[in-house]
């Protein structure tokens, strides 16, 4: 395990596009999924981590708690499922349904949406306005696994809320996730991971 932060991609950025399967439905989802929604939360998660085991109770409450609202909320695993086969997309069902997910979870096979997102941890939250520009991007919480912070989602939601309420979230009150680094295929890190 290499504990790597999140890469903190330039507030503004455009959302990128991908077309992924739910590991849970089997369908491909894309931005144009979560079109009728004002945000969109983008998590780059996976099973095997402890940092976002975690965490894992929080982010079921999350799925649950705005259910009913504007934000649309996807998952995404990265991880190189041939070394990690908990985190292949069997694995990840296994996650959505004993974790009690109520979003969808995608298996990025070729890696490139995580890199298209700088997503370079496990967990790593992107949050996204009704433009899909970049409004928040870092930590769920204080939480780490030993560190006997509640896991609460305190700066998540804080700005999830600021989102749906037509407010202005604090650019300069965002923390880096913190966890395991996603696994890369041989070969296939990106730049940013390398540096």
């Amino acid at each position: 395990m290499v504990l790597t932060p999140s890469t903190m991609l330039q507030l503004g950025t455009t959302a990128p596009d991908f077309q992924l399967p739910d590991a849970v439905s089997d369908r491909t989802l894309s931005l144009a999924s979560f079109a009728s929604k004002k945000g969109l939360l983008v998590m780059f998660i996976c099973q095997h981590c402890p940092f976002v085991q975690h965490i894992g109770q929080q982010l079921a409450s999350l799925g649950k708690d705005y259910a009913d609202s504007e934000l649309g909320i996807v998952a995404i695993s990265a991880n190189d499922a041939d070394k990690y086969p908990d985190d292949a997309p069997d694995g990840l069902k296994k996650m959505a349904v004993d974790g009690g997910f109520t979003f969808p979870i995608c298996y990025d096979e070729s890696q490139e949406t995580a890199k298209a997102y700088t997503a370079a941890c496990t967990p790593d939250f992107f949050l996204f306005d009704d433009r899909r520009r970049l409004v928040y991007r870092g930590q769920l919480d204080d939480s780490r696994p030993g560190n006997d912070r509640p896991a609460n989602g305190r700066d998540l939601r804080a700005a999830i809320d600021l989102l749906l309420a037509d407010q202005e979230i604090d650019p300069n009150a965002q923390k880096p996730s913190i966890g395991c680094n996603i696994k890369w295929k041989p070969g296939n890190e990106p730049d940013y991971f390398k540096n």
